[in-house]
């Protein structure tokens, strides 16, 4: 099975922290897989970095330009990953845009990603109706789950589309603000993720944008199986470096 699919049937909420792969630095990809594992982090989101992130705030739009600074591209990523499942177990997943994706040629991509053990996507721009007319049964055929995103203004049909297209999680955003950009969660940001746990989707959800600390994850994951920090860790790894992300995590899950 699957590791997402495998991880998703846990009887505690969930938590991913994204990171952006060759920052701070461009060989820390591995120690930061490796230290957030040990670490307790349920999965990890692996960021792709690109000239042009639509959905992502300054803190992570500054470390992806930094990533390409210090040279990552998507042919080094996956040689830093080459060998990783010797080391962790823990669910990885890919977060980028579709356009270095397709440079590298999709399929190519989604084969290197079973070789090297990656278990799912998220590509925020590419909609959902492509993937289905194009793309699915070549992700499905190398076992990738693709989660997409929802937010406050996405109706109800469509996410009900967006539930039976989808095979791990949906990436419920928690506003329709790009990353980094929420301080806690007001009463509309809860009525959305109430309305939401009412339309019982046969898909569990997991909240990204917003939170990041102990007292966001928990508002965030009242309603939901599980949340995403990404924003709040790649600050803590500007300022501290990453020899003690242990402390980061544990900030977030000691009374989980």
């Amino acid at each position: 099975m699957n590791r997402i699919k495998e991880k998703l049937k846990a009887d505690h909420k969930l938590l991913s922290i994204y990171f952006t792969a060759g920052f701070p630095n461009i060989d820390d990809t591995e120690k930061i897989i490796t230290d957030l594992e040990k670490s307790g982090v349920d999965f990890i989101e692996i960021g792709l970095p690109f000239s042009d992130p639509l959905a992502d705030g300054p803190t992570i739009q500054e470390s992806s330009t930094k990533a390409l600074k210090n040279g990552m591209t998507t042919t080094k990523l996956f040689e830093q990953l080459d060998g990783i499942r010797e080391k962790v177990q823990i669910p990885l997943i890919i977060m980028g845009y579709f356009n270095p994706i397709l440079q590298y040629g999709v399929e190519e991509f989604c084969k290197k990603c079973q070789e090297t053990g990656i278990d799912g996507l998220i590509i925020p721009d590419l909609p959902v109706d492509v993937y289905n007319e194009k793309y699915r049964e070549l992700f499905e055929k190398y076992d990738l789950i693709n989660v997409f995103l929802i937010t406050p203004q996405t109706p109800d049909e469509r996410i009900k589309f967006i539930d039976s297209v989808s095979d791990g999680f949906i990436y419920m955003v928690s506003s329709a603000s790009v990353t980094g950009s929420t301080s806690g969660f007001g009463e509309e940001t809860r009525k959305y993720f109430k309305r939401i746990d009412n339309l019982e989707l046969k898909n569990p959800q997991v909240v990204g944008f917003g939170i990041k600390d102990k007292e966001t994850f928990d508002q965030a994951t009242e309603f939901a199986k599980g949340a995403i920090i990404g924003s709040a860790f790649i600050k803590y790894v500007d300022k501290n470096g990453i020899a003690d992300i242990s402390s980061f995590v544990q900030n977030v899950k000691a009374l989980t």
